[in-house]
């Protein structure tokens, strides 16, 4: 098992800006593809971003592109999306997400992440 815990969410005005964090314990997580992943009120989960498990190739959905930043740090086990130029549409609760298998491309397939963590509420006001 691989257990995941977010933090960082909070409150922001439009245009502000947010790291969130997902701490990784349990087992090997280094080798691992990782993912973010929101979701809105009355909205299904929708992927937000991806790295793989060598930090390479990030991938991102379109309506974060440029403005979001997914990073990973494997000493401290922690994956980070930066956020600037929020919108209120931005506003969610967003996951981060560890794939069941080792190694592997980025994806954007919610079927391919197997360990999830609770989730961190975003919220950004007009």
């Amino acid at each position: 098992q691989v257990q995941l815990v977010e933090s960082g969410g909070g409150l922001v005005q439009a245009g502000g800006s947010l790291r969130l964090s997902c701490a990784a314990s349990g087992r090997t997580f280094s080798n691992r593809g990782v993912g973010w992943f929101r979701q809105a009120p009355g909205k299904e989960r929708e992927f937000v971003a991806a790295l793989d498990w060598a930090g390479s190739t990030p991938y991102y959905a379109d309506s974060v592109k440029g403005r979001f930043t997914i990073s990973r740090d494997n000493a401290k086990n922690t994956v980070y999306l930066q956020m600037n130029s929020l919108k209120p549409e931005d506003t969610a609760v967003y996951y981060c997400a560890a794939r069941g298998t080792y190694y592997g491309p980025t994806t954007a397939r919610q079927e391919s992440y197997e360990y999830w963590g609770q989730g961190t509420q975003v919220t950004v006001s007009s």
